[in-house]
């Protein structure tokens, strides 16, 4: 029975194996997909495993190398994305802004295929009721909708993510890439590349850095 067997078992136990080593090397601590390199990695994994299991004339050898080589591209994929900010707006998308300084963008709601009433439920979601009220509504990549409404003193997504700038939030607060380059060697660091996270709060910086730990 085990020579019937055998290799299945064998197949989908090294199958589960991958499986965990791609969750714990991506950082995460489920299968929940957080961006569209999640969802096509557990698609890809899942018709990996489950189409070569109990296909005979694929070898254990050959399904461990099909497994080193896809774990191999998701790294490649994920190492670009997180280093490169063309490749990271094409792996993840980019937040879209639907409405500015209370006008809605009409073509940008529609390209997402987003309608009007979706729109508005969106919003009411939020207790908005009235479009003039919002400054910024930015629907991101998990489809969520964040909004800035007039008099908000905080802006509630960040200046800098992973080493690259937000460019969509520097044209909300009306500044340029040169500003914040500079406002960033002010408290010391040297390029944006050094800082993980970076917060615009009341009009202040607030920076996390790769190197250190405390918020300056």
């Amino acid at each position: 029975m085990f020579l019937v067997y055998g290799p299945i078992i064998i197949k989908f136990s090294l199958g589960i194996i991958c499986l965990i080593f791609q969750i714990n090397l991506m950082g995460k601590g489920n299968l929940a997909p957080s961006s569209a390199l999640d969802q096509v990695q557990n698609y890809v994994l899942g018709g990996i495993i489950g189409g070569v299991i109990y296909n005979e004339a694929i070898s254990i050898l050959q399904f461990v190398l099909v497994l080193i080589i896809w774990t191999t591209l998701v790294l490649i994929v994920k190492f670009s994305r997180d280093h490169n900010r063309f490749i990271k707006k094409i792996v993840d998308g980019r937040p879209i802004s639907l409405i500015k300084d209370g006008q809605v963008d009409v073509a940008e709601c529609l390209r997402c295929g987003l309608s009007a009433n979706e729109l508005m439920f969106k919003l009411r979601s939020t207790n908005i009721y009235e479009i003039e009220v919002v400054k910024r509504a930015v629907l991101e990549q998990n489809g969520q909708l964040t909004i800035i409404e007039y008099g908000d003193e905080n802006i509630r997504y960040p200046i800098i993510v992973d080493g690259q700038i937000n460019s969509d939030l520097l044209e909300i607060i009306n500044k340029e890439e040169q500003w914040l380059i500079e406002k960033v060697q002010h408290l010391g660091y040297q390029t944006i590349k050094e800082i993980y996270l970076g917060e615009y709060l009341s009009g202040e910086l607030k920076l996390h850095s790769y190197n250190k730990s405390k918020i300056d």
